[in-house]
């Protein structure tokens, strides 16, 4: 797992500015499975109910999206 990229996702300061690919990295690093439909990639785990959702902007990831992934990864202790 890349530090900086857990760091900047968890501190909340610049979801706008978090690449896509780090973005997918860091979940395949917690053990989520992915799949893809389209742009669509939705990530899974057995032992988490939500599933998580995200398209590229870009390069980017979307902020809210980030967002959204930071409180999954802060209610299950990741």
């Amino acid at each position: 797992m890349d530090k900086k990229v857990y760091n900047d996702v968890m501190g909340g300061e610049s979801d706008h500015n978090i690449r896509f690919a780090d973005l997918r990295n860091l979940l395949d690093s917690f053990g989520f499975r992915e799949t893809i439909k389209g742009d669509h990639h939705i990530y899974k785990r057995n032992d988490i109910p939500e599933r998580i959702n995200i398209q590229p902007n870009g390069n980017k990831s979307k902020a809210y999206q980030v967002k959204q992934i930071r409180m999954i990864l802060k209610k299950y202790g990741l």
